[in-house]
Formats: structure tokens, sequence, C-alpha cells
């Protein structure tokens, strides 16, 4: 029963996380992305439509590239990634879609994967996937 115990509350820590962890990661894409870079570990890795962008330095050179921004999320789903996979350190991996609209563009669908891994009670982006789905 313990063992039942210890998954719920990995879970529901990991909701509470990612939940969290969205509204300020939005937010700031579309409000302060001058800072969006503090979100991100300094090994993190973004892919972009399929373009590959390193470091938080190159993240923020490429987010700064991009049209003002509005997000509306549609859903979430966030899911602790196991001890085993992650050498024992926290790890959550936070799914997102919704709507965005780029300045000058239409509104599209998107989808967003999120790795995050806990450093010192702050979450912070290991790894961010993000498709447009063009219709």
């Amino acid at each position: 029963m313990a063992a039942v115990n210890d998954f719920k509350t990995n879970v529901d820590n990991a909701c509470r996380a990612g939940e969290e962890f969205s509204k300020v990661f939005y937010e700031t894409f579309d409000k302060r992305r001058h800072v969006l870079n503090k979100l991100y570990l300094d090994t993190a890795n973004l892919v972009w439509n399929g373009n590959v962008v390193k470091g938080p330095q190159e993240i923020t050179k490429f987010h700064d590239n991009l049209p003002h921004s509005e997000h509306k999320l549609f859903t979430l789903d966030c899911q602790p990634l196991p001890d085993e996979a992650t050498q024992g350190q926290a790890t959550v991996l936070v799914t997102t879609s919704g709507t965005v609209k780029f300045e000058g563009n239409n509104t599209m669908k998107f989808t967003q994967n999120f790795t995050l891994t806990n450093q010192g009670n702050v979450w912070k982006v290991a790894s961010d996937c993000f498709r447009c789905q063009e219709e």
C-alpha cells in the first residue's frame, strides 16, 4: 500500500509543479520574454518545429527573434518520470496544447512538451519541444 501512496504523491506533486510552471512559462513568454532564459538549465535544448537550439543563450536569441505572442492553453498533462530513468533527480514530463497567435500571423494550434527537473526547489527546463499544428 505504501508504494501506491508514494506513486499517488509523486503524481500529485508532478501535476502541481506542471500547472504552476506552465502558468509562469506562458505568462513570461508572452509578457516578459527577456527573462525566459532563467527558466532553462544551462544544458537545456529546444526543438522548435524541428529546429534544434542548444543552451539558454541561444534559446534566448531564438525566442527574442519571434514576434509578440499570445498563448491560450487547452490541455495540460503532467507525469513524474521514474527515478531509474533520472538517477533519482525529481523530473516531470509536461505536455501542453492550445493556440498561439504571433503578431502578424493567424492563430494556430500548438503542442509543447517540457522535461522539467528540480534544481533547489525551482523547476527548470531540461528539454523543450514545440510544434505548430498547421491546418
